[in-house]
């Protein structure tokens, strides 16, 4: 599966891309949703792992405009949050996300929740 992750905190973007990558997806990432726009653009991921809280445009605010555009609507996307009080599960879920995950990111179900999520998006 084509996984891109966006994450601003490097240690976080490291540690999620190769849990990824070590269960076999193919990993593309970045640390802002302007690169996560640029990446769709270039090669269109099964599901997008985004990290809400981002430098410059939230990821809120990428997740609503990925689903107004036809060509992206239909990717699966999780959140990834460390600030529950901030993003609430009924806000996440209103901006589009189709699942979310609170950090600290437990790696030995990441690779799962993700295929769950996609495999449900696709049903």
């Amino acid at each position: 599966m084509k996984v891109l992750v966006i994450e601003d905190n490097p240690t976080d973007l490291k540690l999620m891309g190769e849990v990824l990558k070590m269960s076999g997806h193919i990993v593309r990432e970045g640390t802002s949703a302007e690169e996560a726009v640029d990446a769709i653009a270039a090669d269109k991921p099964d599901i997008i792992l985004l990290d809400l809280h981002l430098p410059g445009m939230d990821g809120l605010t990428l997740v609503r405009q990925l689903k107004v555009n036809a060509a992206t609507n239909l990717i699966p996307i999780v959140a990834v949050t460390a600030y529950t009080d901030r993003y609430r599960r009924e806000d996440i879920a209103a901006a589009g996300c189709d699942a979310c995950i609170t950090k600290p990111i437990d790696t030995r179900s990441l690779s799962k929740q993700l295929e769950q999520t996609a495999g449900n998006k696709i049903k």
